[in-house]
């Protein structure tokens, strides 16, 4: 059966601010006329001024300064007869052509693989559904590759799982594209030994030091990754008191797993945590990617004034 009407233009993109003018042509085998006939977008009827019987069965609607769509899969724009039933339909994409992706930032978890994200352009918002494509090649003589796996670390990043060469420089751009146009990244030039990251350090054990009050000493082992490829790491700590949030941080732990907090409040329980930054021993000039914190391990310093030596009573610890 032929349809009931048909909508002139079906389904058209358009720029914020645009006019359309929409006709709506019932069927000859329908006994409907254009004063038979009304409008609705997005399920408001649209006001008679705009309309313009175009002959005996066409009418037209006039839209002037149209606002961005409300949903991305664009605007319903429909032609209704008197009795409300829908005689055809039409959807509007209203929008803006994307902007160049920006502030593209990478890393590698253990040299194993390369996960990215990005930024959308200055406003972002197109209103109309827009496709981002994250695409690397090994510079020289890589083809292009596109990356599959996105969403990993947030709306705008995607992961590369494998296969990926060391010692060789990158390129890595982001394609967005939607109705209206296509917008490309600058290109970021990356050696993944640059960009490496590892898990947090583990085995974190935080004991006192002897019966000094105010002292804890941290222990940790470097994380598993470090021991395969040729990194050194340097290692950050932080610590805070049980009912505190405010964390503070030991810098220069260098490069060695244990390190002593001294100047702490007797009898009290710390929190303790310890992150690491792999660089290489090939002298990259970049500063590194701190990893994840570990998982908080809790110590109490001694109480004050507790007896020492073998005959001393221990008290109760908190």
């Amino acid at each position: 059966a032929a349809d009931p009407a048909v909508i002139s233009p079906q389904d058209p993109t358009l720029l914020i601010g645009s006019s359309l003018v929409a006709t709506c042509t019932v069927s000859p085998d329908f006994p409907l006329k254009a004063e038979d006939l009304y409008w609705t977008l997005n399920g408001r009827r649209l006001p008679a001024a705009s309309y313009a019987a175009l002959g005996p069965s066409t009418l037209s609607v006039a839209l002037a300064r149209l606002n961005g769509s409300r949903q991305q899969s664009g605007d319903n724009l429909v032609c209704h007869s008197r009795d409300g039933g829908i005689l055809a339909g039409s959807c509007l994409y209203v929008g803006l052509p994307p902007e160049k992706p920006v502030n593209i930032t990478c890393w590698s978890k253990n040299m194993k693989d390369l996960t990215c994200k990005w930024a959308p352009g200055t406003e972002g918002e197109t209103f109309l559904h827009t496709n981002y494509t994250l695409k690397y090649k090994r510079r020289w003589y890589g083809q292009d590759n596109t990356c599959q796996e996105y969403h990993t670390a947030g709306t705008y990043s995607c992961h590369i799982p494998k296969d990926l060469a060391l010692f060789t420089p990158y390129e890595i751009w982001v394609e967005a594209s939607n109705r209206l146009g296509v917008a490309v990244s600058d290109v970021v030039m990356l050696d993944i030994l640059d960009v490496v990251t590892t898990d947090p350090p583990s085995d974190v054990h935080v004991s006192r030091v002897g019966d000094l009050e105010d002292q804890l000493s941290v222990r940790w082992s470097s994380p598993p990754a470090l021991k395969d490829f040729l990194f050194q790491a340097k290692y950050q700590i932080q610590y805070r008191v049980e009912d505190s949030s405010e964390w503070k941080v030991v810098d220069d732990v260098g490069n060695q797993t244990s390190c002593r907090l001294a100047g702490l409040r007797p009898g009290t329980v710390y929190f303790v945590q310890v992150r690491c930054n792999p660089f290489s021993i090939y002298g990259s000039k970049k500063a590194g990617i701190w990893s994840d914190w570990s998982n908080p391990t809790a110590a109490s310093t001694p109480r004050s004034g507790t007896p020492g030596g073998p005959c001393g009573q221990v008290r109760g610890e908190k």
